[in-house]
């Protein structure tokens, strides 16, 4: 067995042979291309902070909109509640979507028929907005790891360039060429990583609450359906004097009706 004090003496001649290297001192051998990539984490943190704050469910579907939406269509204002949801103040992926939905109510004569179409349409725009503003975090997490290979490629050629000026005499200089070459990859995975973690995420939750904005909505949408079935049909248009009527007749005054030509 070693003695206990030879395996200490050995232990300190190693501590004292590789002096550690601080974490700033491995960002700053990145070079140019580290700088890139600390730029982006910037860019990334700060895309992250703000998807936090825009993909949450208070955010896209307030619940005190919800209680307002659903006792204006309940009791039958219509125009209430469009104007409440065109209003600045209230703009939200919730109401970005009904205010489309209850325009094409109030100006199509089939309006309680097309709804679910608009409202359709209008979702899938506002859930396609919603993608477009990660699409940025995918991009960084994926052109990170790229960035990491150019620069250790870049430090490699580097590194056997300088070996050759030398014929191949020192081993140790090369040696730590090649490791300031490998940093810019281990940034790049450092940041590609929870980038990508990060942007499914997102898109879950995206998906989690559109579905639930969907289930919210078609709930509202039920009061217009049901105020469209109470209306009952509109009233046919009265034969007017002297118009030609559907069988190809025309209409005289006392109502009798002669063939048309």
């Amino acid at each position: 067995m070693i003695p206990a004090n030879t395996f200490n003496f050995i232990l300190a001649q190693a501590d004292a042979s590789s002096p550690g290297v601080s974490w700033l001192e491995t960002i700053q051998k990145g070079g140019v291309i580290g700088a890139i990539i600390i730029a982006l984490s910037v860019v990334a943190v700060a895309l992250v902070i703000m998807h936090l704050a825009q993909i949450r469910r208070h955010a896209l579907l307030p619940s005190d909109q919800l209680e307002t939406l659903d006792t204006m269509l309940s009791s039958g204002d219509v125009n209430g509640a469009i104007e409440y949801c065109v209003h600045p103040g209230n703009d939200s992926y919730l109401t970005r979507i009904l205010a489309a939905g209850l325009t094409r109510f109030q100006r199509s004569a089939f309006g309680a028929f097309e709804v679910k179409n608009a409202i359709e349409e209008a979702g899938e725009e506002q859930t396609a907005r919603l993608y477009r503003s990660t699409d940025a975090l995918g991009v960084i997490g994926a052109i990170a790891p790229l960035l990491g290979l150019l620069g250790t490629v870049l430090g490699m050629v580097g590194a056997f360039e300088s070996l050759s000026f030398t014929a191949g005499a020192v081993h140790e200089k090369l040696a730590s060429s090649i490791s300031v070459a490998l940093v810019t990859t281990l940034m790049g995975l450092t940041l590609a990583i929870p980038c990508i973690a990060l942007f499914t995420f997102f898109r879950n939750r995206i998906d989690a609450i559109g579905s639930e904005a969907g289930v919210e909505i078609e709930r509202l949408t039920l009061h217009l359906e049901s105020a469209a079935d109470a209306a009952g049909p509109r009233p046919q248009q009265m034969t007017r004097p002297g118009a030609r009527t559907s069988a190809g007749g025309t209409a005289d005054k006392g109502g009798s009706t002669r063939g048309g030509v």
